[in-house]
């Protein structure tokens, strides 16, 4: 059973995803948040792979927090920037830009990738 929020996340994530695209040059960052960890893909949409993913849980953080979330955002930098990838799309995946899905982003952009 879906929700009144999890219907409206849904209308908004697809509206973004009907404007941005990831190609192999720039791949598109999504960012997913649960209530126990935090995702963050590197997605290349014309050929349907994920080039690289970082998680809270793989990184062995506990809890969705903003150093966390922050760190999860330079791990993907650094996955990203060892693939050859300098620039991307940010996907916030229907959630607002603030709180976790920011420092994603900024921990991201610290970490020498360009959006």
């Amino acid at each position: 059973m879906s929700s009144v929020k999890t219907d409206r996340r849904q209308k908004i994530k697809w509206s973004i995803r009907n404007k941005i695209s990831g190609t192999t040059e720039r791949p598109r960052l999504s960012v997913f948040r649960s209530n126990t960890a935090i995702y963050a893909q590197l997605i290349d949409d014309s050929k349907g792979e994920t080039l690289a993913a970082v998680s809270t849980t793989e990184l062995g953080l506990k809890g969705v927090k903003i150093d966390n979330s922050k760190e999860v955002g330079k791990k993907i930098a650094e996955k990203a920037t060892e693939k050859g990838i300098l620039a991307c799309v940010f996907d916030r995946n229907g959630y607002l830009y603030h709180g976790n899905i920011k420092a994603v982003a900024e921990g991201a952009r610290e970490g020498g990738l360009k959006f």
